[in-house]
């Protein structure tokens, strides 16, 4: 009886403790949306996008790779009605109308979102963290270490993104594997260089000095002193490069060398759009750059609110 009651207590207690944590997460983006009410506009934004990239395939009305004769270069709220043309989907709207091969743009833009955020997420999470960690270990370290990283740096630097991004898929061959690693190539360098100068300073404080004198490796001080007091500029630069790296995906499939033309995105869908397409169906340019614009909107809102609220030079600025 005693342990079955110690044991409720337990699950009891477990309990209250999940709803504190979760009523505390939401005094907390309440509290967030309260003082940077953009920040939370572009959150909303960016949520919206994630959860059309997830259910994607339950809201997309035809397959992307379906080729519809009948409505090529259809005006956006075409009724489909031919079955043959439609592949069984008779009495579904072309909402945004049909490109050059009558291929429903709606589905193609739903399903071009898990593309354009797969690409950045990936990209940015894998490239601004490789280049904290160099900025972190050429900070704390110095001399013969940091000189080779920071050249380095600053070679990759001197190149525009774009430019940069383009060499690195022409020698490695258009995919969109190689877009990610071009993307995390062209991250690594600047995220470096912001985290290296807050870890520079970290480690000349006070408790790293004791934490040298108490005997703690080189591995430990890193790993629980300057990494934890390194995250607001860690976190900030990625939130804010989010955008870029949709746009620099988008670039490189509008130039033919980013994504292959049957995988849909935001930019190859640009890219098939030529000049003399624009004056027969506009809708083709207007929808995916509304939505890559959308997007971008959405994480630079996001990027500004939360350097906001981590930069201690800016906290007390509304």
């Amino acid at each position: 009886m005693l342990r079955k009651r110690a044991s409720a207590s337990l699950l009891g207690t477990g309990a209250r403790t999940s709803l504190a944590r979760g009523h505390d997460l939401s005094k907390s983006i309440a509290s967030f949306a309260r003082r940077k009410p953009l920040g939370a506009t572009g959150g909303v934004i960016l949520l919206a996008l994630v959860i059309v990239a997830i259910i994607a395939p339950l809201i997309s009305p035809f397959d992307v790779r379906e080729v519809h004769v009948t409505y090529k270069y259809a005006g956006p709220g075409t009724i489909c009605e031919d079955e043959t043309s439609c592949r069984g989907s008779t009495g579904e709207r072309l909402w945004l109308g049909g490109d050059q091969l009558g291929r429903d743009t709606l589905s193609r833009l739903v399903h071009g979102a898990r593309i354009s955020l797969y690409v950045s997420l990936i990209s940015v999470g894998i490239g601004v963290t490789a280049g904290a960690l160099i900025g972190i270990v050429s900070a704390y370290f110095g001399g013969v270490v940091d000189l080779p990283f920071q050249r380095l740096v600053d070679t990759l630097m001197g190149f525009p993104a774009i430019i940069l991004a383009l060499a690195i898929v022409a020698v490695a061959g258009a995919s969109m594997q190689n877009v990610i690693l071009a993307l995390i190539i062209i991250f690594i360098p600047g995220a470096s260089r912001i985290v290296r100068s807050q870890a520079m300073a970290v480690k000349e404080r006070d408790f790293i000095l004791a934490a040298r004198a108490l005997g703690a490796t080189n591995s430990r001080i890193m790993l629980h002193h300057i990494i934890p007091n390194c995250m607001a500029p860690y976190i900030v630069f990625a939130t804010a490069n989010l955008g870029v790296a949709i746009v620099v995906e988008a670039s490189l499939s509008f130039l033919g060398v980013g994504t292959p033309p049957d995988i849909p995105s935001w930019g190859s869908m640009l890219s098939i759009t030529g000049g003399e397409l624009v004056s027969v169906s506009p809708w083709l340019v207007v929808f995916p750059s509304i939505t890559i614009s959308l997007a971008v909107f959405g994480f630079n809102l996001l990027g500004d609110a939360v350097r906001d609220v981590l930069d201690p030079r800016l906290r007390g600025a509304t």
